[in-house]
């Protein structure tokens, strides 16, 4: 389920900041120095070994949609009572919470359609006409307030401004 925040892609780990993609499409920067100093960490806590030790922290892997340190143990039991271990993992909603926007990995579509739009002396009035929107969806597209479909970005590109569409994927 697409509302449900989950973690696809940890993009990089520097210091105490984990870029991840999520499967919204966002690429988010999540700040450990801050959430855990808003946590309040302190010895005995699970997470202390982490504070204290950016070589720990850094063994961070991707499970399960989230992320989690598989060198911190934790002690349970299982729902009849057996003792159980497990990793830590931190849950991907808190995360997405505790995070920002990662700008640098945002793509600018709304921008360009508006350059594109503004060139050609189209109104976003015309420009819906032309691709078969409104003129408040191709708005929100202008200001990255909505995601796009491929099939509505081809409509808008190619029936809307007249221009063909070009995709590339790099690394």
């Amino acid at each position: 389920m697409r509302t449900i925040k989950r973690i696809l892609k940890i993009h990089s780990v520097k210091g105490y900041e984990i870029a991840c993609l999520f499967n919204n499409g966002e690429s988010r920067i999540i700040d450990f120095k801050e959430l855990f100093k808003k946590w309040a960490i302190k010895m005995g806590d699970v997470e202390f070994p982490l504070v204290q030790s950016r070589e720990e922290f850094e063994k961070v892997k991707l499970s399960d949609g989230t992320l989690a340190w598989e060198n911190i143990i934790l002690q349970g039991s299982d729902d009849t009572g057996e003792p159980i271990q497990y990793t830590y993992d931190l849950d991907p909603i808190v995360l997405y919470e505790n995070s920002r926007l990662d700008e640098s990995r945002q793509i600018e579509i709304g921008l360009l359609i508006r350059q594109v739009r503004n060139e050609l002396s189209l109104t976003q009035e015309e420009l819906a006409a032309r691709s078969g929107t409104t003129k408040h969806y191709i708005s929100r597209v202008e200001n990255n307030r909505t995601g796009i479909e491929l099939a509505t970005l081809v409509r808008i590109i190619e029936g809307g401004l007249g221009k063909k569409m070009k995709i590339s994927i790099q690394e």
